[in-house]
C-alpha cells in the first residue's frame, strides 16, 4: 500500500463535532444533550447541519440553550454526505467527530480516540465501538499501538477523522445522494490512499439506527441503489474467502498467505477463518472473522453475502476438509490448497 504523502503528527489538538440532522427532533435533541453533557470538556464547537428538516425540528434547533453551537439550515435536502462535507468545511479543528443524530453518548471516549490518532500518524479515522459492533467478539482481535483494531470498513454513524485528510480526499461522494454506502465508499478511498482505519474497543456509543429514514421502503430502495453503485466501483469487495486451517494461527501463517489475506482486506472483501481453536487476540483485522454464518453457507441471493472461494491449509482436519469439499462441489466452488493459492495470489 502507498504511504500517504501528508502523514504527520497532529499539531493542533482540537476537536469539533458535526451532526447532520434530518427530522427526528426527539432523537436529535437527545443526541445533542448527550454530546454536551459527556464530551463538552473535550470539544470546541458543535456544527449542526439541518438538512431541510420539518418546522418542528427547525424550531427545536433554534431554541437550543447551549453555547458554542452553530446551526445551519440548508434550503434543500442534500443527504448525509453533502451535509457532513459542508459542516466540516466550516470547522477549523484538527479533528472532527461526525455523529448521526440518532446516536447517544454516555461517556467521554474522545481522549481514547484522539490518543489513537496521535499514536499512529497513518491512522485517518477511528470509530468508537458500541451496539453496532455487538456481533463481533472484539477480544479475538489484535490491537495496534493506540489500542485500536484495524478495519477496512468505515461505519459513518460515529467516527473521529483528521479534518485535513477528509478534505484532501474530497469527503463523502455526493453520487450516493441522501445516504447509505457513502461511508463505506469513503473508507475504501482512504484505504486505497494508504491511510488506516480503526475501531477502538474501549470506546462505546449507542446507535439507534434508521432515525431519519426508518427501515421501510425508502431505506430498502436507497440501500439497494447505493449498494449497486458501491460494488460497481469495487467489484472485489464482494469477495468472501473461506479459509480452513488446523491449529495454525495468523501470526504463524506463511508470509505469502498473509499477503494474500491482506489483498482480500484491501479490496474490501472478507476472510472467514474456520479452525477448531477459539482465538484470543489473534485475528489481525475486523474483515477476518472466526467461523462462518448460516447465510454464507446457504449461498443467499446477495452475491456479497456468499462464499466465493475456499482456501485450505495443509494442517486442516481431514473430516472438516472432506465435509467442506462436499459442500463446495454442491455449490460449484473450487477448493484450493495453499500451494495453489500461493502461486495465484502472490
Amino acid at each position: 500500500m502507498p504511504i500517504p504523502s501528508s502523514v504527520m503528527p497532529l499539531s493542533n489538538p482540537s476537536i469539533d463535532v458535526v451532526i447532520p440532522v434530518y427530522n427526528a427532533p426527539e432523537l436529535t435533541r437527545c443526541c445533542i444533550d448527550s454530546v454536551v453533557t459527556c464530551l463538552g470538556r473535550s470539544i470546541e464547537y458543535i456544527y449542526i447541519q439541518d438538512d431541510a428538516s420539518d418546522p418542528e425540528t427547525h424550531q427545536m434547533l433554534d431554541s437550543l440553550p447551549y453555547e458554542h453551537i452553530h446551526v445551519h439550515h440548508a434550503p434543500k435536502n442534500q443527504g448525509f454526505g453533502a451535509s457532513v462535507n459542508e459542516a466540516i468545511k466550516r470547522s477549523s479543528a484538527s479533528c472532527v467527530l461526525v455523529l448521526n443524530s440518532d446516536v447517544e453518548v454516555s461517556e467521554n471516549f474522545l481522549p481514547l480516540l484522539y490518543t489513537a490518532l496521535a499514536t499512529d500518524p497513518q491512522l485517518a479515522v477511528i470509530i468508537p465501538a458500541g451496539n453496532d459492533y455487538a456481533k463481533h467478539d472484539l477480544e479475538q482481535y489484535l490491537r495496534r499501538p493506540g489500542g485500536y483494531i484495524p478495519t477496512q470498513r468505515l461505519q459513518g454513524h460515529a467516527f473521529l477523522v483528521r479534518r485535513d485528510v477528509f478534505l484532501e480526499i474530497g469527503g463523502f461522494d455526493p453520487a450516493f445522494g441522501r445516504g447509505y454506502y457513502e461511508d463505506i465508499d469513503l473508507g475504501r478511498r482512504l484505504d486505497l490512499g494508504g491511510w488506516r482505519l480503526g475501531v477502538h474497543p474501549d470506546a462505546h456509543i449507542y446507535h439507534k439506527g434508521g432515525g431519519s429514514f426508518g427501515r421501510g421502503r425508502a431505506f430498502r430502495e436507497l440501500a439497494r441503489r447505493n449498494r449497486n453503485l458501491y460494488y460497481s466501483r469495487y467489484p472485489n469487495a464482494r469477495r468472501n474467502v473461506l479459509l480452513l486451517s488446523g491449529n495454525s494461527i495468523p501470526a504463524h501463517f506463511p508470509p505469502n498467505l498473509m499477503d494474500a489475506i491482506e489483498n482480500v482486506f484491501h479490496a474490501g472483501g472478507y476472510v472467514h477463518w474456520l479452525a477448531p481453536m477459539r482465538p484470543a487476540r489473534l485475528i489481525p483485522c475486523l474483515q477476518m472473522r472466526h467461523g462462518f454464518s448460516i447465510e454464507l453457507m446457504l449461498r443467499g441471493w446477495r452475491a456479497d453475502k456468499r462464499v466465493a472461494e475456499v482456501w485450505v491449509l495443509s494442517d486442516a482436519p481431514r473430516v472438516w476438509r472432506a465435509l467442506l469439499d462436499f459442500w463446495a462441489r454442491i455449490h460449484g466452488l473450487k477448493v484450493l490448497l495453499w500451494e495453489e493459492i500461493a502461486s495465484t495470489e502472490v
